[in-house]
């Protein structure tokens, strides 16, 4: 696929967000655009908008430059709240990524409806239906397709984004992610 198809983001695993953190050297931290607009979050700080260079599209305000201890420190952070971390290509080189946002169902754009498309990540849920016992947490925690009818798991593989917040949600380790 041209990348003139892609969408300015997509979403990625946390480990995958970690992985393109190493990739960079210099780290700027923003407030999220979203929650200035829409007031705070019920889920994270302001903080944590993530960016690989110094000129980007987000355009949150208190931009500052961070260690990578703080950056790993958002990644943590990001996990423990379960925000879906959307990597932002840059407008002119989509190939490039120029920051990860943190999102979740409680403040973000995108989540709420108010903000364009998204693309799908490389990743897919796979879950060992014989493992499940049907708790439901990894449908709590999913924003793409995962819900239980009739006290059953369903998953919608066509509407996953490939996330993986529904692995850390598993204690019964039913869920890995694949590649799509």
């Amino acid at each position: 696929m041209s990348t003139s198809n892609f969408n300015m983001h997509f979403v990625c695993t946390l480990d995958e967000a970690r992985s393109i953190v190493d990739q960079h050297e210099k780290y700027w931290i923003s407030n999220c655009n979203c929650r200035e607009h829409r007031g705070p979050c019920n889920r994270s700080r302001m903080d944590v908008c993530l960016q690989f260079y110094p000129v980007t599209v987000a355009d949150g305000s208190n931009k500052r430059a961070a260690t990578k201890e703080e950056v790993y420190a958002i990644l943590e952070e990001a996990r423990e709240k379960r925000l879906v971390p959307r990597p932002f290509r840059n407008e002119k080189d989509m190939d490039r990524v120029d920051g990860v946002c943190f999102c979740c169902d409680d403040c973000c754009g995108y989540f709420l409806g108010l903000q364009g498309s998204c693309d799908k990540g490389g990743l897919i849920e796979q879950t060992d239906m014989d493992a499940c016992i049907d708790c439901g947490v990894c449908a709590d925690v999913c924003h793409f397709g995962a819900r239980m009818v009739d006290e059953a798991l369903k998953v919608d593989r066509d509407k996953c984004y490939g996330c993986g917040l529904c692995v850390d949600a598993c204690a019964m380790k039913a869920i890995t992610m694949v590649p799509r």
